[in-house]
């Protein structure tokens, strides 16, 4: 019988990755944009 409490934390642990991965894209994808926001502001 498979041992159901070290799926349930290895599929928590591995979840918890993806979210992270997630997080930092957007957040990448965020300052991206503000980036180019600050970047045509500055043209006259």
């Amino acid at each position: 019988m498979p041992d159901c409490r070290e799926m349930y934390f290895h599929l928590l642990r591995e979840t918890e990755k993806a979210i992270d991965l997630l997080i930092e894209a957007q957040r990448e994808c965020e300052l991206k944009y503000i980036e180019s926001e600050d970047e045509n502001s500055e043209e006259p």
